[in-house]
């Protein structure tokens, strides 16, 4: 709609007055993708070669006992426990350029839009891969009785989620990492996965203080939490969540030996349309994750305490 005309005066707009398309696009913002951060990828050099499977050895816990001098020694019969990837998701894209549209525009949609299609699958891999992997937590680690040695850290239960606010949510981080320290899992490489709202509160909490945090500049001036008990907090809006009176998170907190990814096959192709004259853009990709170390992950089962 151009200036406004008063009535019985004649409107030239987009008569006389060109309309013009801008060669700028708006740009287009994508969820905050972590998968990358979280995941190894140790056994996907192996599935590229071939098949849809691969059989991850597992070292056994070998028992000792008391000796008494003279004894005869039993003998333990040792077996080594398997964990199975599979490469068994796939998601894919497929859009059509009229070829008179491509010769005739003054952009180049087909690769903007074959680099969106990508990064917007992307996205949903990373959202589906968290909503496959807090499922894959050790019993040990969550539940009203977490810790497998001390059974003493409530991580939230069905029923009674924890209500978290920026009094107490970075003590709760520190009862993720002790989870994690009763299982003796290393202290480099950790990571926790959070809601934007639980972000928000981190940074409102205590550690707003860059004296308490150890960090050079508040994270008020920084924007960036970084680190929590060794633990690397990145955000997300893909954080698994579920009905619970209220909508309730699935805040995960690991170590990067815990989830396992493998992309077997990424393609992308352009092709000639049969029906019509245009080319089609496809993409493709094909890949498995799994849980490699139940023991290496837990979560807190959380609200938001407004």
């Amino acid at each position: 709609m151009g200036y406004p005309v008063a009535a019985g005066r004649p409107d030239y707009s987009g008569i006389f007055i060109p309309e013009y398309w801008s060669g700028k696009f708006n740009i287009k913002f994508y969820k905050y993708t972590v998968l990358a951060q979280i995941a190894n990828t140790n056994w996907e050099g192996e599935i590229k070669k071939d098949g849809d499977t691969v059989h991850i050895r597992q070292i056994p816990t070998v028992q000792n006992y008391a000796y008494t001098k003279g004894q005869t020694l039993g003998v333990d019969t040792l077996t080594e426990p398997l964990v199975d990837l599979v490469v068994d998701q796939g998601r894919y894209f497929s859009f059509l350029i009229d070829d008179v549209d491509k010769y005739q525009m003054d952009q180049d949609l087909m690769d903007k839009w074959s680099d969106a299609a990508a990064k917007d699958m992307k996205v949903t891999i990373d959202r589906l891969v968290l909503s496959g992997t807090y499922g894959g937590a050790s019993a040990d680690n969550v539940g009203s009785s977490a810790g497998v040695e001390s059974s003493s850290y409530n991580m939230g239960v069905a029923g009674t989620p924890i209500a978290l606010n920026e009094d107490n949510v970075v003590d709760y981080l520190v009862d993720a990492g002790s989870v994690l320290d009763e299982q003796n899992i290393p202290d480099e490489d950790r990571w926790c996965v959070l809601p934007v709202w639980l972000c928000n509160k981190i940074k409102k909490s205590d550690l707003k203080d860059a004296s308490l945090s150890g960090d050079a500049k508040s994270m008020l001036r920084t924007g960036l939490i970084g680190e929590i008990d060794r633990f690397k907090i990145y955000r997300s809006n893909s954080v698994p969540t579920t009905t619970d009176t209220v909508t309730t998170y699935y805040c995960m907190c690991g170590h990067i030996s815990a989830l396992t990814f493998a992309a077997q096959m990424t393609e992308m192709r352009s092709l000639v349309a049969e029906s019509t004259f245009g080319t089609k853009v496809q993409g493709l990709n094909v890949y498995g994750y799994k849980v490699v170390k139940p023991e290496a992950l837990t979560y807190i089962y959380a609200k938001n305490s407004a």
